[in-house]
């Protein structure tokens, strides 16, 4: 995981002097775990989680808000403010920073949506099946959520026929036992010696 970081670290700024980093896949994939993760080996980078962003009314209509939230101030250098989403109380709660650090992670299903790749350095993609990552996801929600995956399966479906994210991905994500396998996507490389894994020590690495 650190040499990634210190990859991405290297990355020229994308988003004013900021090096934006998403983290897209479909819903259950793991997208969370492994974005904390990197933001820990990023010397504990801001992550903006898209589920803030999104709610029960605009599940992937969030754009022209994150864009004004969050993406203006940060081409400005400016400290961002966003609203995040209570999605029990379902309403948006008061206004939470992100600062405009070397590097800043935003994860979710759709983080790689053409409006925002501009604004990226660099779009990883969490290489999981989405059978596989809603089966995952439903688990881990458990029956409270069953209404809600009922009606997001068709969303999820939908937002990536319309506006795929995958085919841009610059680096693809494969969780392999304790670590994380890292290989090149479709839209890059990652030089000479593709595949290489990535792990926290190495008992971490698969």
């Amino acid at each position: 995981m650190h040499d990634l970081a210190t990859r991405l670290r290297r990355l020229p700024p994308s988003c004013g002097p900021v090096r934006l980093i998403a983290v897209d896949g479909h819903a259950g994939s793991g997208k969370s775990t492994f974005a904390g993760q990197l933001a820990r080996a990023l010397g504990d980078a801001p992550v903006l989680h898209l589920d803030d962003i999104a709610s029960h009314d605009e599940l992937f209509e969030w754009t022209g808000r994150l864009l004004t939230q969050v993406i203006e101030p940060l081409t400005r250098g400016e400290t961002a403010h966003y609203t995040p989403y209570d999605w029990r109380a379902r309403r948006f709660g008061p206004p939470l920073p992100v600062p405009p650090a070397p590097v800043v992670v935003v994860e979710g299903v759709g983080a790689g949506r053409r409006a925002l790749r501009p604004y990226l350095a660099q779009l990883l993609w969490m290489e999981l099946p989405y059978e596989d990552s809603w089966t995952r996801g439903r688990s881990r929600d458990g029956e409270e959520q069953r209404e809600f995956w009922d009606g997001w399966v068709g969303a999820e479906l939908k937002h990536f026929a319309d506006d795929p994210s995958r085919p841009f991905a610059d680096l693809l994500i494969q969780q392999c036992g304790k670590g994380y396998e890292v290989l090149s996507g479709p839209a890059g490389t990652i030089g000479p010696d593709q595949p290489f894994t990535q792990g926290d020590d190495p008992s971490a690495m698969c």
